[in-house]
């Protein structure tokens, strides 16, 4: 959407608009009927047209054109030219959609002051399109930890190609921040980033959606892919969306191009596709839920987004992130977290993830006394306790076993939870918990406590062959 389209029936004519416009610095296209004129709209549309009302030998007139371009490309200024100009025609043309309206022969500086004009005009109004289109969620990402880092490698990698991408992961773990990140990092950073809820959309509804419609009463609604063109399209949870919609969907990734629902015209759109899924893909394929094909289309790329369990390290400074997002956004107080808060929120269970971290993060502020630093008290798990400090509540099963089989497993999963909570680092680990490396490596070992590599960090787990005797 760069050029200017010049339609006029006298081959001088348009030569002449062309070379005044070549010389100016502007690219230009020619057509001198109704058919070369839509057959170069739906290559790819102009940033503008200079449209003369009388065509002969055409299939359509000028007002025909103006009609059908003001239908299917809103944005793209028309301005009109006439060498039969009279006040009904130009009254005619402005009430279509018509720029502007200049009678042949017409003055170069006059044209060249409409046509920036409504060039700037058209371009102030696609901003300002963008922005109400694009939500303000983040694309920020935070953390330090190896597999935060790891993550982050792979981001900035596909940052710089169109490749289509597909990011796995636990719900929210944060996958849509990571589209996110690639949209803002890449060249199409000021074009639309356009998120499909696939779970959220009836399965009869999703075709309009994302194809948009054309009825006589409501002309054309543009749909999602439409909506997206020239920045990125993001499906969300892509194994909800419908089997009859996949088989569309795939050619739409073939051919960059589709019709609307109940339309004929072909829409051109250009995109960047990225999807994210929390299911196993390769199960859907054998279910019969998901396309194959389509899963090979889009799966050009994959990235899995870890867990927050894989990455605790990252915990406090996700939180502190949090509390200054809800302070600005919000007006919550601006809370420290002490100590034994990081400590419990590090050995917690987060099955919801960074969105659950959030969630707590803001609850917490939200019903919290003062502004001073958030206690270990107030995070859920320790309210049950009755308010009684340093009082333990044990499992049932742990409360079933003989003393030392109970100090032993309690030892255990203690310390697992210790290790992984700073990264696999093993002198973290033991000045934490008070204790001399070497007598900490003696009592992991008699526990059959081991470390491993995974996603570019020493995770601790339980030896599988003493778990297995055990």
């Amino acid at each position: 959407m760069s050029d200017i389209l010049i339609v006029d029936d006298e081959r001088d004519i348009r030569e002449l608009i062309s070379d005044i416009l070549e010389d100016e610095g502007f690219a230009t296209r020619l057509a001198s009927n109704s058919d070369e004129t839509m057959a170069e709209i739906n290559t790819e549309a102009p940033a503008l047209i200079i449209l003369d009302i009388w065509l002969k030998d055409s299939r359509m007139d000028g007002i025909d054109i103006l009609k059908t371009v003001k239908r299917d490309n809103p944005d793209v200024p028309v301005v009109i030219i006439s060498g039969h100009g009279n006040i009904e025609i130009a009254v005619a043309a402005i009430k279509q959609g018509a720029y502007d309206f200049i009678e042949k022969p017409f003055n170069i500086d006059q044209l060249l002051v409409v046509i920036r004009r409504a060039m700037e005009t058209s371009r102030l109004r696609r901003e300002n399109q963008n922005l109400k289109r694009r939500d303000v969620a983040t694309s920020e990402m935070i953390g330090t930890s190896a597999p935060y880092r790891a993550l982050l490698g792979q981001l900035d990698k596909v940052t710089k190609s169109n490749g289509r991408v597909m990011l796995t992961g636990p719900a929210g773990a944060g996958k849509e921040v990571a589209a996110r990140y690639i949209h803002a990092h890449s060249a199409r950073a000021s074009a639309p980033f356009v998120t499909v809820n696939c779970a959220g959309v009836a399965p009869d509804r999703m075709e309009e959606v994302l194809f948009g419609r054309e009825t006589p009463d409501r002309g054309v609604e543009p749909g999602l892919l439409e909506q997206a063109h020239g920045g990125v399209i993001y499906f969300d949870e892509v194994a909800d969306m419908p089997l009859g919609t996949q088989s569309k969907i795939l050619r739409v990734l073939v051919d960059q191009q589709f019709t609307r629902v109940g339309g004929t015209d072909k829409v051109r759109v250009d995109l960047r596709v990225i999807s994210s899924t929390n299911r196993d893909l390769d199960q859907a394929i054998k279910a019969d839920t998901f396309r194959q094909e389509l899963y090979h289309r889009l799966n050009v790329v994959p990235i899995a987004v870890p867990s927050l369990e894989e990455r605790r390290e990252d915990i406090p400074l996700l939180a502190e992130h949090f509390i200054a997002e809800f302070n600005t956004s919000q007006g919550l107080p601006q809370r420290a977290l002490t100590e034994d808060a990081v400590a419990l929120m590090q050995t917690m269970v987060w099955p919801g993830n960074v969105r659950q971290l959030k969630n707590l993060v803001e609850r917490v502020l939200i019903l919290g006394d003062g502004t001073g630093p958030i206690e270990a008290r107030e995070l859920p798990g320790e309210e049950e306790n009755g308010g009684d400090e340093g009082r333990v509540v044990l499992s049932g099963a742990l409360a079933t076993l003989p003393l030392r089989e109970a100090r032993e497993a309690f030892e255990r999963e203690y310390l697992l939870t210790q290790i992984n909570r700073f990264g696999g680092n093993i002198s973290r680990t033991a000045n934490f918990v008070g204790m001399e490396r070497s007598a900490l490596h003696r009592k992991l070992k008699s526990l059959g406590v081991v470390t491993s590599a995974k996603a570019g960090v020493r995770v601790a787990h339980v030896d599988e062959e003493i778990e297995a005797a055990g």
